[in-house]
Protein backbone atom coordinates (compact mmCIF):
# COMPACT_ATOMS: atom_id res chain seq x y z
CA UNK A 1 0.00 0.00 0.00
CA UNK A 2 1.46 3.39 -0.69
CA UNK A 3 2.36 5.75 1.68
CA UNK A 4 0.68 8.61 2.13
CA UNK A 5 2.38 12.01 0.97
CA UNK A 6 3.41 15.13 3.44
CA UNK A 7 0.04 17.15 3.69
CA UNK A 8 2.03 20.25 3.44
CA UNK A 9 3.73 18.85 -0.08
CA UNK A 10 -0.11 18.18 -1.36
CA UNK A 11 -0.80 21.37 -0.98
CA UNK A 12 2.06 23.07 -1.91
CA UNK A 13 2.81 25.29 0.98
CA UNK A 14 5.62 25.07 3.73
CA UNK A 15 5.58 23.91 7.37
CA UNK A 16 5.52 27.99 8.44
CA UNK A 17 2.36 28.61 5.87
CA UNK A 18 -0.70 30.62 7.70
CA UNK A 19 -3.96 29.81 7.71
CA UNK A 20 -4.76 32.04 4.89
CA UNK A 21 -2.06 30.55 2.65
CA UNK A 22 -3.44 26.75 3.25
CA UNK A 23 -7.15 28.26 2.14
CA UNK A 24 -6.13 29.29 -1.08
CA UNK A 25 -3.45 26.92 -1.67
CA UNK A 26 -6.28 24.21 -1.32
CA UNK A 27 -9.13 26.32 -2.85
CA UNK A 28 -6.84 26.43 -5.87
CA UNK A 29 -6.37 22.60 -5.73
CA UNK A 30 -10.31 21.93 -5.08
CA UNK A 31 -11.36 24.07 -8.27
CA UNK A 32 -9.00 22.14 -10.02
CA UNK A 33 -9.93 18.65 -9.04
CA UNK A 34 -12.93 18.72 -8.00
CA UNK A 35 -15.01 16.07 -9.77
CA UNK A 36 -17.89 18.25 -10.86
CA UNK A 37 -15.23 20.55 -12.78
CA UNK A 38 -12.64 17.74 -13.49
CA UNK A 39 -13.34 14.20 -15.20
CA UNK A 40 -10.43 13.28 -15.82
CA UNK A 41 -9.09 10.02 -14.58
CA UNK A 42 -7.34 10.58 -11.52
CA UNK A 43 -8.96 14.22 -10.81
CA UNK A 44 -11.22 12.85 -8.04
CA UNK A 45 -8.13 10.83 -6.07
CA UNK A 46 -6.13 13.88 -5.94
CA UNK A 47 -9.14 16.16 -4.78
CA UNK A 48 -9.35 13.51 -2.11
CA UNK A 49 -6.38 13.81 -0.95
CA UNK A 50 -5.61 17.80 -0.96
CA UNK A 51 -9.22 17.85 0.74
CA UNK A 52 -8.01 15.49 3.87
CA UNK A 53 -4.91 17.55 3.52
CA UNK A 54 -6.73 20.43 4.18
CA UNK A 55 -9.21 19.16 6.65
CA UNK A 56 -6.22 18.74 8.58
CA UNK A 57 -4.17 21.06 8.30
CA UNK A 58 -7.50 23.86 8.76
CA UNK A 59 -7.53 22.71 12.29
CA UNK A 60 -5.26 24.49 14.79
CA UNK A 61 -5.34 20.96 17.01
CA UNK A 62 -5.23 18.77 14.07
CA UNK A 63 -2.10 20.45 12.45
CA UNK A 64 -0.32 20.75 15.86
CA UNK A 65 -0.52 17.57 16.28
CA UNK A 66 0.70 16.41 12.69
CA UNK A 67 3.62 18.30 13.40
CA UNK A 68 4.43 16.64 16.05
CA UNK A 69 3.09 12.77 14.83
CA UNK A 70 2.54 13.14 11.52
CA UNK A 71 0.09 10.76 9.74
CA UNK A 72 -0.18 8.30 12.99
CA UNK A 73 -0.98 11.21 15.17
CA UNK A 74 -4.02 12.16 13.08
CA UNK A 75 -5.05 8.74 12.08
CA UNK A 76 -7.83 8.25 14.48
CA UNK A 77 -9.90 11.63 14.16
CA UNK A 78 -9.06 13.48 10.83
CA UNK A 79 -7.90 12.10 7.38
CA UNK A 80 -10.42 10.09 6.92
CA UNK A 81 -10.12 10.39 3.13
CA UNK A 82 -13.12 11.15 0.59
CA UNK A 83 -15.11 8.09 1.29
CA UNK A 84 -17.74 8.83 3.79
CA UNK A 85 -17.53 12.81 3.67
CA UNK A 86 -20.10 14.97 1.56
CA UNK A 87 -18.00 17.47 -0.11
CA UNK A 88 -20.66 18.87 -1.81
CA UNK A 89 -20.63 19.87 -5.67
CA UNK A 90 -18.74 22.56 -7.11
CA UNK A 91 -20.93 25.23 -6.04
CA UNK A 92 -21.11 24.60 -2.65
CA UNK A 93 -17.14 25.14 -2.23
CA UNK A 94 -17.69 28.30 -3.90
CA UNK A 95 -20.12 29.49 -1.94
CA UNK A 96 -18.12 28.37 1.64
CA UNK A 97 -15.22 30.58 0.13
CA UNK A 98 -17.08 33.53 -1.24
CA UNK A 99 -20.05 33.55 1.22
CA UNK A 100 -22.29 32.48 3.91
CA UNK A 101 -25.10 31.30 1.82
CA UNK A 102 -25.78 29.62 -1.58
CA UNK A 103 -28.56 29.64 -4.25
CA UNK A 104 -31.59 32.60 -4.10
CA UNK A 105 -34.59 32.68 -3.90
CA UNK A 106 -37.08 35.68 -4.89
CA UNK A 107 -40.67 35.53 -4.75
CA UNK A 108 -42.17 35.06 -7.92
CA UNK A 109 -42.29 38.08 -9.63
CA UNK A 110 -44.47 40.31 -12.86
CA UNK A 111 -44.28 37.54 -15.44
CA UNK A 112 -45.31 39.33 -19.00
CA UNK A 113 -47.92 37.43 -21.30
CA UNK A 114 -47.81 35.07 -23.95
CA UNK A 115 -47.29 36.98 -27.95
CA UNK A 116 -49.85 35.65 -30.15
CA UNK A 117 -49.82 34.75 -34.13
CA UNK A 118 -52.59 34.95 -36.43
CA UNK A 119 -52.87 34.91 -40.05
CA UNK A 120 -55.36 37.03 -41.67
CA UNK A 121 -56.09 36.84 -45.70
CA UNK A 122 -56.50 39.95 -47.25
CA UNK A 123 -57.60 40.98 -50.75
CA UNK A 124 -54.62 42.18 -53.61
CA UNK A 125 -57.02 45.38 -53.66
CA UNK A 126 -56.94 45.66 -49.83
CA UNK A 127 -53.13 44.68 -50.05
CA UNK A 128 -52.67 47.68 -52.36
CA UNK A 129 -54.19 50.74 -50.75
CA UNK A 130 -54.62 49.07 -47.50
CA UNK A 131 -57.72 48.72 -45.20
CA UNK A 132 -59.27 48.24 -41.86
CA UNK A 133 -60.12 44.55 -40.86
CA UNK A 134 -61.44 42.91 -37.63
CA UNK A 135 -60.62 39.79 -36.17
CA UNK A 136 -61.44 37.29 -33.80
CA UNK A 137 -58.49 36.67 -31.23
CA UNK A 138 -58.65 34.08 -28.32
CA UNK A 139 -56.39 35.43 -26.04
CA UNK A 140 -55.88 34.95 -22.00
CA UNK A 141 -56.55 37.32 -19.35
CA UNK A 142 -57.61 37.98 -16.01
CA UNK A 143 -60.30 35.99 -14.28
CA UNK A 144 -63.90 37.74 -14.74
CA UNK A 145 -65.19 35.98 -11.66
CA UNK A 146 -61.85 36.52 -9.57
CA UNK A 147 -60.08 39.22 -10.92
CA UNK A 148 -57.09 37.57 -10.57
CA UNK A 149 -57.02 37.01 -6.95
CA UNK A 150 -57.49 32.44 -7.87
CA UNK A 151 -60.07 32.89 -5.51
CA UNK A 152 -63.08 31.47 -4.95
CA UNK A 153 -65.12 35.46 -4.87
CA UNK A 154 -65.55 35.80 -1.32
CA UNK A 155 -62.46 33.50 -0.12
CA UNK A 156 -59.22 34.60 1.43
CA UNK A 157 -55.66 32.93 0.06
CA UNK A 158 -54.06 31.52 3.52
CA UNK A 159 -50.18 32.43 4.22
CA UNK A 160 -48.06 29.20 3.03
CA UNK A 161 -47.13 27.03 6.55
CA UNK A 162 -43.87 25.84 4.48
CA UNK A 163 -42.24 29.09 4.12
CA UNK A 164 -44.01 31.21 6.40
CA UNK A 165 -45.27 33.85 4.16
CA UNK A 166 -41.68 33.98 2.56
CA UNK A 167 -41.83 32.56 -0.84
CA UNK A 168 -38.25 30.76 0.15
CA UNK A 169 -37.15 27.80 2.54
CA UNK A 170 -33.99 28.15 4.15
CA UNK A 171 -31.67 24.71 4.69
CA UNK A 172 -28.24 24.93 6.96
CA UNK A 173 -25.67 22.61 5.26
CA UNK A 174 -22.58 21.56 6.95
CA UNK A 175 -19.57 22.20 4.93
CA UNK A 176 -15.85 21.35 5.10
CA UNK A 177 -15.36 25.39 5.69
CA UNK A 178 -18.25 24.95 8.32
CA UNK A 179 -21.76 25.76 8.01
CA UNK A 180 -24.21 27.75 5.04
CA UNK A 181 -27.03 28.50 4.03
CA UNK A 182 -28.63 27.22 0.97
CA UNK A 183 -31.95 29.55 -0.07
CA UNK A 184 -35.13 27.81 -2.47
CA UNK A 185 -37.99 28.72 -3.79
CA UNK A 186 -40.63 27.58 -1.57
CA UNK A 187 -42.02 24.16 -3.83
CA UNK A 188 -45.19 24.13 -2.26
CA UNK A 189 -46.41 28.05 -3.10
CA UNK A 190 -44.11 28.53 -6.07
CA UNK A 191 -42.64 31.47 -4.02
CA UNK A 192 -45.80 33.56 -3.78
CA UNK A 193 -45.83 32.92 0.12
CA UNK A 194 -49.77 32.10 -0.09
CA UNK A 195 -51.51 29.34 -0.79
CA UNK A 196 -55.22 29.24 -2.67
CA UNK A 197 -57.29 27.19 0.05
CA UNK A 198 -60.66 27.35 -1.99
CA UNK A 199 -59.73 28.40 -6.09
CA UNK A 200 -61.68 29.98 -7.91
CA UNK A 201 -64.15 27.72 -9.93
CA UNK A 202 -64.30 29.36 -13.44
CA UNK A 203 -60.56 29.65 -14.06
CA UNK A 204 -59.62 26.74 -11.94
CA UNK A 205 -57.42 29.04 -9.60
CA UNK A 206 -55.63 30.15 -12.20
CA UNK A 207 -56.13 33.48 -12.45
CA UNK A 208 -56.97 34.17 -15.94
CA UNK A 209 -59.35 32.57 -18.78
CA UNK A 210 -59.70 32.19 -22.37
CA UNK A 211 -61.99 34.76 -24.14
CA UNK A 212 -62.38 35.53 -27.82
CA UNK A 213 -62.33 38.93 -28.43
CA UNK A 214 -62.53 41.22 -31.62
CA UNK A 215 -59.39 43.18 -32.90
CA UNK A 216 -59.72 45.84 -35.10
CA UNK A 217 -56.63 45.91 -37.04
CA UNK A 218 -55.38 48.96 -39.48
CA UNK A 219 -53.62 47.62 -42.87
CA UNK A 220 -51.24 49.96 -44.39
CA UNK A 221 -51.22 50.48 -47.76
CA UNK A 222 -48.63 48.45 -49.81
CA UNK A 223 -48.55 45.46 -48.02
CA UNK A 224 -47.47 42.01 -49.53
CA UNK A 225 -47.58 38.07 -49.54
CA UNK A 226 -45.99 37.36 -45.79
CA UNK A 227 -46.20 41.13 -44.55
CA UNK A 228 -46.57 40.89 -40.22
CA UNK A 229 -48.33 43.71 -38.81
CA UNK A 230 -47.57 43.83 -34.85
CA UNK A 231 -50.53 45.07 -32.82
CA UNK A 232 -48.61 45.90 -29.19
CA UNK A 233 -49.98 44.67 -25.82
CA UNK A 234 -52.81 42.30 -27.65
CA UNK A 235 -51.58 39.12 -26.75
CA UNK A 236 -51.88 37.38 -23.79
CA UNK A 237 -52.46 38.77 -20.27
CA UNK A 238 -49.28 39.15 -17.78
CA UNK A 239 -49.33 37.11 -14.93
CA UNK A 240 -48.58 38.74 -11.25
CA UNK A 241 -49.17 42.36 -12.69
CA UNK A 242 -46.73 42.07 -15.59
CA UNK A 243 -47.50 43.68 -19.19
CA UNK A 244 -49.61 41.31 -22.00
CA UNK A 245 -47.80 40.48 -24.83
CA UNK A 246 -48.25 41.02 -28.26
CA UNK A 247 -50.10 39.95 -31.35
CA UNK A 248 -48.20 39.11 -34.69
CA UNK A 249 -50.86 39.20 -37.88
CA UNK A 250 -49.13 37.86 -40.58
CA UNK A 251 -51.03 38.77 -44.03
CA UNK A 252 -52.18 36.43 -46.84
CA UNK A 253 -53.07 37.93 -50.04
CA UNK A 254 -55.55 36.11 -52.40
CA UNK A 255 -54.05 36.27 -56.46
CA UNK A 256 -55.90 38.89 -58.47
CA UNK A 257 -57.79 37.27 -61.74
CA UNK A 258 -55.16 39.26 -63.90
CA UNK A 259 -52.94 41.30 -62.29
CA UNK A 260 -49.58 40.24 -61.19
CA UNK A 261 -47.29 41.73 -58.43
CA UNK A 262 -43.40 42.20 -59.29
CA UNK A 263 -42.58 44.15 -56.28
CA UNK A 264 -44.28 47.56 -56.11
CA UNK A 265 -44.93 47.24 -60.08
CA UNK A 266 -48.27 45.60 -60.99
CA UNK A 267 -48.16 43.79 -64.48
CA UNK A 268 -50.74 43.20 -66.82
CA UNK A 269 -50.44 40.67 -69.63
CA UNK A 270 -52.71 42.06 -72.84
CA UNK A 271 -53.68 39.16 -75.25
CA UNK A 272 -54.07 41.24 -78.82
CA UNK A 273 -54.98 39.69 -81.88
CA UNK A 274 -53.08 39.43 -85.41
CA UNK A 275 -54.85 42.33 -87.11
CA UNK A 276 -54.14 44.54 -84.00
CA UNK A 277 -50.81 44.13 -83.34
CA UNK A 278 -49.78 44.54 -87.54
CA UNK A 279 -52.10 47.49 -87.54
CA UNK A 280 -52.45 49.20 -84.35
CA UNK A 281 -55.58 49.53 -82.17
CA UNK A 282 -56.46 51.70 -78.82
CA UNK A 283 -58.04 49.63 -75.86
CA UNK A 284 -59.17 49.99 -72.80
CA UNK A 285 -57.20 48.42 -70.31
CA UNK A 286 -57.39 48.09 -66.32
CA UNK A 287 -55.40 49.47 -63.88
CA UNK A 288 -56.19 49.44 -60.32
CA UNK A 289 -57.41 52.96 -60.28
CA UNK A 290 -59.38 52.17 -62.78
CA UNK A 291 -59.55 51.82 -66.86
CA UNK A 292 -57.25 53.43 -68.54
CA UNK A 293 -56.54 54.38 -72.93
CA UNK A 294 -53.86 52.49 -73.99
CA UNK A 295 -52.65 53.13 -77.55
CA UNK A 296 -50.97 50.08 -79.72
CA UNK A 297 -48.65 51.60 -82.64
CA UNK A 298 -48.42 49.29 -85.65
CA UNK A 299 -46.49 46.31 -85.86
CA UNK A 300 -46.57 45.92 -82.23
CA UNK A 301 -44.44 41.98 -81.22
CA UNK A 302 -45.44 39.85 -78.51
CA UNK A 303 -43.58 40.98 -75.12
CA UNK A 304 -43.93 44.63 -76.03
CA UNK A 305 -43.96 46.64 -72.94
CA UNK A 306 -45.64 49.26 -72.08
CA UNK A 307 -45.60 51.50 -68.68
CA UNK A 308 -47.75 53.77 -66.47
CA UNK A 309 -46.28 55.72 -64.27
CA UNK A 310 -47.60 55.80 -60.84
CA UNK A 311 -50.52 53.71 -61.46
CA UNK A 312 -48.77 50.40 -59.33
CA UNK A 313 -48.58 49.81 -55.99
CA UNK A 314 -48.02 52.51 -52.91
CA UNK A 315 -44.13 51.80 -51.62
CA UNK A 316 -44.99 50.41 -48.22
CA UNK A 317 -41.86 52.90 -46.40
CA UNK A 318 -41.71 55.69 -48.63
CA UNK A 319 -43.59 58.48 -50.77
CA UNK A 320 -44.79 57.34 -54.13
CA UNK A 321 -45.60 54.26 -56.37
CA UNK A 322 -44.81 51.73 -58.56
CA UNK A 323 -45.72 51.33 -62.23
CA UNK A 324 -48.13 49.26 -63.93
CA UNK A 325 -46.46 47.47 -66.64
CA UNK A 326 -48.84 46.00 -69.96
CA UNK A 327 -47.22 43.19 -71.73
CA UNK A 328 -48.71 42.45 -74.98
CA UNK A 329 -48.95 38.84 -76.22
CA UNK A 330 -50.40 38.46 -79.51
CA UNK A 331 -52.14 35.42 -80.20
CA UNK A 332 -52.25 33.35 -83.06
CA UNK A 333 -55.67 32.41 -83.75
CA UNK A 334 -56.21 28.33 -84.19
CA UNK A 335 -60.32 27.82 -85.46
CA UNK A 336 -60.37 29.78 -88.31
CA UNK A 337 -63.09 29.23 -90.79
CA UNK A 338 -62.62 28.88 -94.40
CA UNK A 339 -63.33 32.12 -95.28
CA UNK A 340 -60.85 33.31 -93.12
CA UNK A 341 -58.54 30.69 -94.05
CA UNK A 342 -58.44 31.81 -97.82
CA UNK A 343 -58.14 35.29 -96.55
CA UNK A 344 -55.13 34.02 -94.58
CA UNK A 345 -53.27 32.48 -97.65
CA UNK A 346 -53.76 35.65 -99.78
CA UNK A 347 -52.61 38.06 -97.23
CA UNK A 348 -49.51 35.22 -96.97
CA UNK A 349 -48.49 35.65 -100.54
CA UNK A 350 -48.22 39.50 -100.24
CA UNK A 351 -45.71 39.30 -97.20
CA UNK A 352 -42.66 37.51 -98.36
CA UNK A 353 -40.58 35.98 -95.91
CA UNK A 354 -40.59 36.15 -92.30
CA UNK A 355 -37.95 38.42 -90.42
CA UNK A 356 -37.04 39.14 -86.75
CA UNK A 357 -37.93 42.80 -85.94
CA UNK A 358 -34.90 44.86 -85.71
CA UNK A 359 -34.00 45.43 -82.32
CA UNK A 360 -33.45 48.84 -81.09
CA UNK A 361 -29.75 49.71 -81.62
CA UNK A 362 -27.29 50.03 -77.76
CA UNK A 363 -25.84 52.44 -75.95
CA UNK A 364 -22.55 51.75 -77.75
CA UNK A 365 -23.84 51.65 -81.53
CA UNK A 366 -25.19 55.09 -80.77
CA UNK A 367 -22.18 56.30 -79.72
CA UNK A 368 -19.89 54.64 -82.77
CA UNK A 369 -22.95 56.06 -85.09
CA UNK A 370 -22.67 59.53 -83.55
CA UNK A 371 -18.99 59.48 -84.19
CA UNK A 372 -19.03 58.55 -87.60
CA UNK A 373 -18.82 55.00 -86.84
CA UNK A 374 -14.92 55.95 -85.70
CA UNK A 375 -14.84 54.13 -82.83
Amino acid sequence: MASKRDYYEVLGVDRNASDDDIKKAFRKLAFQYHPDRNREDGAEEKFKECKEAYEILCDPQKRATYDRLGHAGVHGFGGRGFEGFDFGGFGDIFDAFFGGTTGTARRAGPQPGADLSYKLAISFEEAVFGCDKEMEVVRTEICSACSGTRSEPGSQPTKCPACNGTGEVRRTQRSIFGQFINVTTCSRCNGEGRIIAKPCPRCNGQGRERIPRKIAIKIPPGVDEGTQVRLSGEGDTGSRGGPPGNLYVTLAVRKHKFFQREGDDILYELPINFAQATLGDELEIPTVDGPIALKIPAGSQTGKVFRFKEKGVPHLRRPGRGDQLVRLYVVTPTNLDEKQKKLVRELAKTLGEAKLPQEEKGFFEKIKDSLGGNL
